[in-house]
C-alpha cells in the first residue's frame, strides 16, 4: 500500500481497491526525453518528470472514501466520500484503449468533477468501485 494512502486512513477504514498510474500513459514524455537526451542532457529532465509522475500518483478506494494523490514536492489530493460519488466516467483515447490506460472522472455532490489521469486498467477500477457501491447501498 502506498504511503500517502496508508497515512490518510482513519479508524475502521480499509483499502478495497488500489490502482496505479500506467507507465504507458507517460510514453510521450519518455519518447521526448529519449529523443532530447543527446542535447546537453535535456532529456534527463523529461525522463525524471515521467518517473516522478509515475511514482507519486496514488489512487485507491476504501470502504469509506475515494483517495487520489498527485505530486512530489507540491501535493494535490482528492478525497470523496463513497456515498457522495454519483458517477464514475472513463475517458480513453485511442492509445489509451490500445494500451489500457485512461482518465477516471468522479462526479459527486459538492464536487462537480474530479479527474484522475493516466490510470492503468481504468475499467477494472470503475467496475470494482460500482460493485462496492451497490453492495454498500444494499446493506
Amino acid at each position: 500500500m502506498s504511503s500517502y494512502i496508508r497515512g490518510a486512513l482513519i479508524g475502521g477504514e480499509k483499502v478495497v481497491y488500489q490502482a496505479r498510474i500506467s507507465w504507458l500513459s507517460q510514453l510521450p514524455t519518455i519518447v521526448i526525453g529519449l529523443a532530447t537526451l543527446p542535447f546537453w542532457g535535456i532529456g534527463i529532465l523529461f525522463l525524471l518528470a515521467a518517473y516522478i509522475r509515475y511514482k507519486t500518483t496514488e489512487l485507491a478506494f476504501t470502504n469509506k472514501r475515494v483517495i487520489a494523490k498527485f505530486g512530489f514536492i507540491s501535493r494535490k489530493t482528492v478525497e470523496l466520500n463513497v456515498t457522495k460519488v454519483e458517477s464514475v466516467q472513463v475517458n480513453q483515447g485511442i492509445f489509451g484503449r490500445i494500451l489500457n490506460y485512461g482518465t477516471l472522472v468522479f462526479s459527486g455532490a459538492g464536487n462537480p468533477q474530479a479527474p484522475i489521469p493516466g490510470i492503468s486498467d481504468p475499467m477494472s477500477f470503475r467496475r470494482s468501485f460500482m460493485e462496492f457501491q451497490d453492495r454498500k447501498a444494499a446493506g
